[in-house]
């Protein structure tokens, strides 16, 4: 937990666990959960978050070894499963695949890194970029496989994971399988409200959804991002902070947009990576501007919309982070020289 259960207490929250809003009425301000609770609101604030993608492939279903990176529960099982593991296969291109080959890598078991795609993270990264990450996970001792997926799990007499077929044909001998085929949202406890939905529950700057008094943040939330003026998704940890904030000003009565720049940074194997403010997936039309330094090891790649910048992808030296995020606040246009002198690495 962020918070103790004594915090939560003190500040006069009620905090309900293993409990599912199953039903909102937006007519009434009723919420209804599985445990057959009702409860009004006046405002209130759907931050379900998402579920992870399952691996849904033959013999998947309920072979032991196989694991998705979502909670703190998940963190224990997977530390505890790697001390007796010996080669592990993570399937996907995603930030969470990536967390979870390094974090095996890290405690020494052999790690098989299988993308479907040309490359990790396929709609931020160019070919240069992919490439680097290749370069960067194979100097760990990381085997990465490319344009394959796995077309199946096979398990032994124990119900523990053996081995996975790949559509290619190839059989690839495991004990530790990590999924990180990205996330479903949560929005199941909206159907019949009205509320407007896309990939995320759709807000205004405020985090006011398209119904009166409900509200959404976090990961769920497809808002509409005033640096940029336009809707973008983001599932990273500052932001749903950074959201809980606005929001929960804006269900007190203030008016606040929310205006901050979001932003990922993880380690990048022995290196560094951050992804800031709006990415291809939110925006395809964007333009992108990649330059790479192999004697320096630095990677960027920048996102233009309407002249202005819009996002960045950083590997390596990422200190420039900051200056990036400004230049999105700014909301100014940003000369072909400027360009040139952030591209220089």
């Amino acid at each position: 937990f962020i918070k103790t259960l004594a915090w939560h207490t003190d500040n006069n929250i009620e905090l309900l666990l293993s409990t599912t809003v199953v039903r909102i009425d937006p007519e009434r301000q009723l919420v209804e959960t599985d445990t057959h609770g009702v409860f009004t609101y006046h405002r209130l604030l759907v931050a379900t978050g998402g579920t992870p993608n399952l691996l849904n492939v033959d013999g998947a279903r309920g072979t032991k070894g196989i694991y998705h990176f979502q909670t703190l529960d998940d963190t224990t099982t997977i530390l505890d499963r790697i001390r007796k593991s010996k080669h592990a296969i993570v399937t996907g291109g995603s930030f969470i695949a990536y967390e979870l080959t390094e974090g095996f890598r890290h405690h020494g078991v052999r790690t098989t890194w299988m993308i479907r795609g040309t490359r990790f993270l396929h709609r931020i990264l160019d070919a240069e970029g992919g490439a680097f990450v290749d370069r960067l996970a194979k100097a760990v001792g990381v085997d990465t496989v490319y344009g394959d997926e796995i077309a199946s799990v096979n398990a032994g007499a124990d119900g523990e994971i053996s081995s996975v077929n790949c559509r290619s044909g190839a059989i690839i001998d495991c004990d530790l399988l990590g999924a990180g085929l990205g996330l479903r949202m949560r929005i199941e406890c909206l159907r019949d409200t009205g509320v407007k939905v896309n990939r995320g529950i759709v807000t205004n700057e405020f985090l006011e959804t398209s119904v009166p008094n409900i509200y959404a943040a976090g990961d769920v939330a497809e808002f509409f991002d005033v640096s940029i003026g336009t809707h973008n998704q983001m599932g990273t940890w500052n932001n749903a902070g950074s959201h809980g904030k606005t929001a929960g000003a804006n269900m007190l009565g203030a008016r606040q947009e929310y205006r901050e720049v979001p932003y990922y940074t993880s380690t990048m194997f022995d290196s560094q990576m951050a992804a800031i403010g709006i990415m291809p997936e939110s925006v395809p039309t964007m333009e992108a501007l990649g330059r790479m330094n192999e004697e320096r090891g630095v990677y960027r790649r920048l996102f233009f919309h309407e002249g202005r910048l819009a996002g960045a992808a950083l590997i390596g030296d990422i200190r420039i982070r900051r200056q990036l995020m400004d230049m999105i606040r700014s909301q100014r246009q940003v000369s072909n020289a400027e360009r040139e002198q952030l591209l220089t690495v």
